[in-house]
C-alpha cells in the first residue's frame, strides 16, 4: 500500500539552540521510499547524523528565531498483516548482539517493576500468544486519555493510573515483554488516518528471528505504518530533541493512504 505524509512544525527558539531532529521515514526491506523531501525555512542548519545503529535517519538542526519545517513523503509498505499468534521467543543466549539491549529495564520502561505481575499475569503462555495477551490486557484495562502523562510518565506510573496516550500504552507494553523474556523496543511511526492525527508510537517484539510491530492502543493498522526510528523507550525516538527553550507555533501530521504519486 503506498501512504502519504506531510508534516509541518513550526517553532520559536528565543535563543540559539541545537535540535535533535527524527522526522524522515527509515528506508527499510518492507517500506520503500518512492519520494521525500525535506525543507527547512528561517535562520538554521541541518547536518545529516550517520550510523545510528541503522534504527532511524537523524539530522542536527542549529536553529535561532521562528522555524519551519515541513517533511512531505510517499512511502510504498509491503507488509502483510500477520498474527502473533504461535510465534516463538528464542533462547536468551541465541539472540543477536544487537536485540540484547532490549531485554534490559531502561528509563521508561521500568520492567523490573513490573515483573511479577506480568509472570502472574501472562506466565501461563509464551511467545507471540503472550505478547497478543498482554497487548490486549492493556487494551481492556486502560483509558486512551490525553493530559494525563507528562514527559516524565513510567511505564509503573501509566500502569497504576491505568490511563494515558500512545506513549504510555507502549512504555507498558515494553515493560511487560522484557519482564518474561521478550525482547522489545519502542518506535515512532507515521499512521495513515490516525484520530486525532499526530506522530504515533508503537512496540517491535522479537519474534522467531525478526521484529514485529504491535499497536496496543488499536488506533493503527500494523501493516499500513510507515517507521521513523526505533529505541529503548521515548527517549530514543523524539521526533524532536530540543536542547534549549522552545515555543511551539504550529504542529500537523496528515497521514493517508494514497494510489499514485502527485505531480
Amino acid at each position: 500500500m503506498r501512504v502519504k505524509i506531510d508534516a509541518s512544525l513550526s517553532y520559536e527558539f528565543p535563543e540559539p539552540v541545537d535540535v535533535l531532529l527524527a522526522i524522515e521515514a527509515l528506508p527499510l526491506p518492507d517500506q520503500t521510499i518512492v519520494s521525500e523531501k525535506l525543507d527547512v525555512s528561517g535562520q538554521a542548519t541541518l547536518s545529516q547524523v550517520e550510523g545510528w545503529n541503522k534504527l532511524g535517519r537523524r539530522r542536527w538542526m542549529h536553529a535561532e528565531g521562528e522555524i519551519r519545517m515541513v517533511y512531505q513523503a510517499i512511502v510504498d509498505v509491503v507488509r502483510p498483516a500477520m498474527s502473533l499468534q504461535g510465534l516463538q521467543v528464542p533462547p536468551r543466549r541465541e539472540l543477536p548482539a544487537d536485540v540484547i539491549e532490549f531485554l534490559f529495564p531502561s528509563r521508561y520502561c521500568e520492567s523490573d517493576k513490573l515483573d511479577t505481575f506480568a509472570m502472574r499475569t501472562f506466565g501461563g503462555t509464551r511467545g507471540g500468544d503472550q505478547v497478543a495477551m498482554m497487548s490486549g490486557w492493556i487494551y481492556d484495562h486502560f483509558e486512551y486519555k490525553h493530559g494525563t502523562s507528562t514527559c516524565d510518565t513510567t511505564a509503573a506510573d501509566t500502569f497504576m493510573t491505568r490511563e494515558g496516550v500512545c506513549r504510555d500504552y507502549a512504555h507498558v507494553l515494553i515493560s511487560f515483554c522484557r519482564a518474561v523474556g521478550v525482547p522489545a523496543r519502542m518506535v515512532s511511526v507515521y499512521a495513515p488516518n490516525l484520530q486525532p492525527p499526530d506522530f504515533h508510537a508503537v512496540v517491535e517484539v522479537w519474534l522467531e528471528g525478526a521484529w514485529h510491530l504491535v499497536d496496543p492502543t488499536r488506533l493503527a493498522q500494523e501493516d499500513g505504518l510507515v517507521r521513523i526510528v526505533s529505541g529503548r523507550d521515548a527517549t530514543d525516538i523524539s521526533f524532536m530533541t530540543i536542547f534549549g527553550s522552545a515555543e511551539l507555533i504550529e504542529q500537523s501530521v496528515q497521514v493517508t493512504f494514497a494510489e499514485t504519486v502527485e505531480a
